[in-house]
């Protein structure tokens, strides 16, 4: 079995029927940084070399990289792959006297902006594997840009850096990983303010208010996210990319205040972004996060599950438009409430059959979705029969009996 980067990319190679020469041909590198991969003489690339073998190879990057197994057991200890992702996000070499910073000349800012749309589509798709396999290397390169480069590379190099603080913040929190997510999201708020895109404070403040609704700080999730909604309330002429900001923050506020059982604010706040949305009038996608008709339709039905509504969640659920349309996870998740409310009623049947919808349209990330996971081991204990679509669910997601 292929183990590091280069026993898989010496497998890749060989499987395409490439020599080495004709790999670095194809993918614009030289054959001694192909030959000292290969050779593990060199453990890790920088992204913008992973991304050339990856197109040359026509796989994604994080094929190279390999995808670890995160829930894997290692006798309470943290697993591997998570235990790096902390590491790049808090380096060693950054406590003075530890270490030097990683070695090598910097991608460009091109480079540096390829990587990072590069990880766009994986997140959408829910592939925590290969985000987390991925999210080393690219903040190392923007980290080297950032000491590399000044005036305006710099203040680019920033951005990205930001950015891809905030991916690793909000994969940490998926994992349950609450206090590395918050370091790196004050990163990423650092590295904003030094950056040439003022809104990436405002989708990091969005950030900050989903991780502490997953720390059960939803007073200060309703908080932070009200607030930066006021200081940027868009006008008549403002941008459809603000008005998007703008619904996000407000819905991360509705979901904070349901949870905090301010029943009114949500509803207040699911208002203003129905309208901000009906403004706008398409979903877009700013940032990998969707807005629009459809999105204010979803969080809505998201609320009423929460504020212990089904039937008016499943009503709700029926008008949204286009729903087909959302990114995978997003839709996942709203088959998962969808599954709830009727999990609520009782309606098991109608339960197991959204959540395998759900599975089939992001299986990884039910797989590492802790409601998702709760509500078929919940499901499989009211089975009576022995075999069952929802027994089998629970099997492929490992849930233990």
């Amino acid at each position: 079995m292929a183990t590091t980067l280069g026993d898989r990319l010496g497998e890749l190679r060989m499987r395409r029927g490439l020599t080495q020469e004709g790999l670095a041909e194809k993918s614009r590198l030289s054959v001694d940084t192909v030959r000292k991969l290969e050779q593990n003489q060199r453990l890790t690339a920088r992204m913008t070399t992973l991304n050339k073998l990856a197109r040359a190879l026509d796989v994604e990057a994080s094929v190279l990289l390999g995808a670890p197994t995160v829930l894997e057991h290692t006798q309470g200890a943290e697993p591997p792959s998570l235990l790096m992702l902390r590491q790049a996000v808090t380096p060693l070499w950054e406590f003075p006297g530890l270490g030097e910073p990683e070695d090598g000349p910097p991608p460009t800012v091109a480079q540096l902006r390829d990587s990072i749309r590069s990880t766009e589509q994986i997140r959408r798709r829910g592939e925590l594997t290969k985000i987390v396999a991925m999210l080393p290397t690219l903040l190392a390169d923007a980290r080297a840009a950032v000491r590399e480069y000044a005036g305006d590379d710099r203040a680019a190099s920033y951005a990205v850096l930001s950015e891809a603080y905030q991916v690793a913040a909000t994969t940490l929190t998926a994992f349950g990983k609450e206090d590395a997510a918050y370091t790196a999201l004050e990163r990423s708020m650092e590295a904003a303010k030094l950056s040439d895109d003022p809104r990436l404070e405002v989708i990091g403040v969005s950030s900050l208010s989903w991780i502490f609704s997953k720390q059960g700080r939803v007073s200060d999730a309703e908080t932070v996210a009200v607030r930066m909604a006021e200081r940027i309330e868009p006008g008549f002429r403002s941008a459809p990319i603000d008005l998007s900001l703008w619904g996000i923050l407000l819905l991360r506020g509705a979901t904070a205040a349901v949870r905090a059982e301010r029943t009114d604010v949500a509803e207040d706040l699911l208002s203003l972004a129905t309208a901000a949305a009906a403004r706008i009038g398409v979903d877009r996608l700013d940032y990998a996060t969707p807005f629009g008709p459809t999105n204010a339709g979803v969080a809505a039905v998201n609320a009423y599950v929460d504020m212990g509504k089904p039937d008016k969640a499943l009503s709700h659920a029926k008008r949204i438009p286009d729903v087909a349309g959302l990114p995978p996870t997003w839709l996942a998740r709203h088959h998962l409430d969808r599954a709830l409310a009727y999990a609520e009623m009782h309606r098991d049947g109608e339960a197991t059959r959204t959540l395998l919808a759900a599975e089939r349209t992001a299986p990884e990330w039910m797989r590492y979705h802790a409601t998702s996971r709760h509500l078929v081991a919940e499901l499989r204990e009211r089975e009576r029969r022995r075999s069952s679509p929802i027994r089998d669910l629970a099997v492929r997601l490992e849930i233990e009996s």
